[in-house]
């Protein structure tokens, strides 16, 4: 088996030849450990689902529903806003017919997903 040629995400490096030390989000642990919190089931808001009693795959099922609701919502946001531009704004502002379709697929898609989420399996 060979070696795999990227480092490891955990692995440390020399500060001295570090691109960017000192800089404010420079520091790439802090990205893997809030991805690592978001794949072990945070909700929406970067914590773990509060209720405890549930299993943990439930818990996780309503942290993913919780997240894409959050993800629905902005959707929902600025398909409303572009509407409105449409609307009253001027036309050369207005985002177009692909971008409201696009928009409105992602919408159909969280929702698809938040559906899935909360089914039980039995």
């Amino acid at each position: 088996m060979h070696a795999s040629e990227y480092l490891d995400l955990n692995a440390r490096h020399d500060p001295a030849n570090a691109e960017g030390v000192g800089e404010p989000g420079a520091d790439p642990t802090a990205f893997v450990s809030t991805l690592r919190s978001i794949q072990a089931g945070a909700a929406a808001d970067g914590r773990p689902w509060p209720e405890t009693h549930l299993r943990p795959g439930r818990r996780m099922q309503l942290a993913d529903a919780d997240c894409a609701l959050a993800g629905l919502t902005v959707v929902q946001e600025m398909l409303l806003a572009a509407e409105r531009t449409r609307q009253n704004g001027p036309s050369h502002e207005y985002v177009g017919e692909r971008a409201m379709e696009g928009m409105m697929m992602a919408c159909l898609a969280l929702t698809a997903q938040v559906t899935a989420c909360l089914h039980v399996r039995s």
